[in-house]
């Protein structure tokens, strides 16, 4: 796999599952809430180039990420919008995450050291791994907000991350992004529309199995009228609302 490839480029119980406890790693600042919307687009370099006009900086460049989901053999964590995530890109990160709005998730992560050692040890406490995803992103702030830039093997997708809603839609409005056609699906949730309707013969969503299959329709994932697109009349929206500020 060519890692330099590019397109466009509160807290509960885990669903009273296997206990998983927080003394082997590293608790990052961001633990708490975690406020953010998805959006599919037609072109990321558009998006990039939006980005650098309005000062966003980039913190994190291009990399290929590899992120397991893991649940108990009940689809507990899933069946309550919870996420066990073990993440490997610039860090190794673990996630736990459990919705509260299709925006608004509360959110713990720890940085760990090792990616293999951390998976042992989920399996031992009774989890097991239920899908794995690739992709590239690249992360940029712009002020307050966090914006990630995602090739997944089947679309492109822009993420805006901030301190609040009212803030992540500010940032959504002057990129030119329509608040409206925000994706409310996990990664996990398209891919399973994905599998279902094309009765895709392999089971998770990495750059390899896809490499062969024909161009992914936004259509196929159910998705055709929340495509972003950046027409002319948006590019006057951004820059009106770029003055307001």
């Amino acid at each position: 796999m060519n890692d330099e490839r590019y397109l466009g480029y509160q807290s509960s119980e885990l669903s009273r599952g296997p206990q998983l406890h927080s003394s082997a790693g590293h608790i990052m600042d961001n633990i708490g809430r975690e406020i953010e919307a998805k959006f599919i687009v037609e072109n990321l370099d558009e998006v990039r180039q939006r980005l650098l006009a309005l000062g966003g900086q980039l913190i994190i460049p291009c990399h290929l990420e590899i992120n397991h989901r893991f649940d108990t053999h009940d689809s507990r964590l899933r069946t309550n919008d919870e996420v066990l995530r073990l993440r490997q890109g610039p860090q190794v990160t673990l996630t736990y995450k459990r919705s509260t709005s299709a925006e608004e998730r509360i959110e713990f992560e720890l940085e760990i050291d090792d990616f293999h050692a951390a998976q042992s040890l989920l399996e031992a406490l009774g989890y097991h791994l239920i899908f794995t995803y690739e992709k590239y992103r690249e992360v940029y702030t712009l002020d307050e907000a966090k914006v990630m830039l995602d090739e997944l093997p089947f679309s492109l997708f822009t993420e805006v991350e901030g301190p609040s809603l009212e803030a992540i839609k500010q940032k959504v409005e002057i990129l030119g992004l329509d608040w409206i056609k925000r994706v409310k699906y996990s990664y996990l949730d398209l891919f399973d529309i994905l599998h279902q309707r094309l009765n895709l013969p392999f089971e998770n969503a990495d750059f390899d199995s896809f490499q062969e299959w024909p161009s992914i329709h936004p259509s196929d994932l159910g998705l055709d009228d929340a495509v972003q697109s950046f027409s002319d009349s948006k590019s006057e929206r951004t820059e009106e609302a770029t003055l307001k500020e």
